[in-house]
């Protein structure tokens, strides 16, 4: 009777114990998550204009956004479409990166460095950078398209071809470095005796990298897929509303630069917290969708 309160205690000690160590991240997710996304769920039931006292509307403001007369379907489909490209474009080219990152040369740290120097740049200056570079009149890639008998078209001003700008964007974003790295890493990882293996198979260089790299960093790329999704809908604004603000017209007008339309232009902060708590859903959606449908193709051994 004894061991078995001794054994309560100790269990009781070492729960505490790590609830200790864990106090800072739950005390911070309560205040600086947990909380703004249920005060965001608060105002979305109201219509607050900033002044005077939020009135409580229930789900109006959900109504109207589902209504015929509402463009967030389209801007809800846009924002798909950005978070697929996003994701596709910045994880592929950070494990690319980190492939060539692997390969056997001279000054390797200088390339990584060269290659992640892009990524530590500011959005603001990054992004003024492609405005100038694409500029229909101006930019150099328009000068060197001229050079070869190629009308320069307004990248910027038509609604397909400005999502190839925002696709070169992204890619020197900070994800896509910080992507690298965690790559980078997880390649060296890869045990050497499998690609042994593999090339006393007869394996090419691809039938190794489908059958050896990627099973083997598959947490990794899960990971940073997930991350990706995340920051596509998270960090959409920091790469768009410098770039296009949006346009032309409506064409790159994702979801968080309609919240800052909504709470910073028109001060309809009811309607921008619905539209805020309506994304934190479908990303906690998508999130757990991306891990059930992984489950059987992600190797933990």
């Amino acid at each position: 009777m004894a061991g078995k309160t001794k054994k309560s205690r100790q269990g009781l000690k070492d729960t505490l114990t790590a609830y200790g160590f864990l106090s800072p991240w739950i005390v911070g997710f309560i205040f600086f998550t947990g909380g703004p996304i249920l005060m965001s769920f608060l105002l979305s039931l109201t219509k607050w204009n900033l002044l005077g006292d939020p009135k409580f509307v229930g789900f109006d403001n959900y109504r109207q956004l589902f209504s015929a007369n509402s463009d967030f379907l389209e801007t809800l489909k846009i924002t798909f479409l950005f978070t697929i490209l996003n994701v596709v474009v910045t994880v592929g080219a950070s494990l690319f990166l980190a492939v060539l990152l692997n390969f056997k040369v001279k000054f390797i740290g200088i390339f990584q460095f060269f290659y992640f120097v892009p990524a530590v740049m500011p959005s603001v200056v990054m992004t003024s950078c492609f405005i100038l570079m694409f500029n229909n009149q101006l930019g150099i890639v328009n000068y060197f398209l001229s050079q070869i008998g190629i009308n320069a078209p307004n990248w910027l001003g038509n609604p397909q071809l400005v999502w190839v700008v925002v696709g070169i964007a992204s890619i020197f974003t900070f994800s896509t470095g910080q992507m690298m790295l965690i790559f980078n890493s997880s390649l060296k990882e890869v045990p050497v005796e499998l690609y042994e293996a593999a090339d006393l198979d007869g394996a090419n260089a691809w039938q190794r990298f489908r059958n050896v790299t990627l099973p083997s960093i598959s947490p990794i790329l899960l990971f940073n897929v997930v991350v990706a999704t995340v920051n596509s809908f998270n960090g959409a604004f920091t790469l768009l509303y410098p770039l296009t603000g949006g346009g032309p017209g409506n064409a790159t007008k994702v979801l968080s630069l309609q919240i800052y339309e909504k709470a910073f232009r028109q001060f309809d902060m009811g309607t921008a917290s619905t539209l805020a708590f309506i994304m934190f859903i479908i990303v906690a959606l998508i999130s757990v969708l991306q891990f059930k449908l992984s489950d059987d193709k992600v190797n933990y051994g």
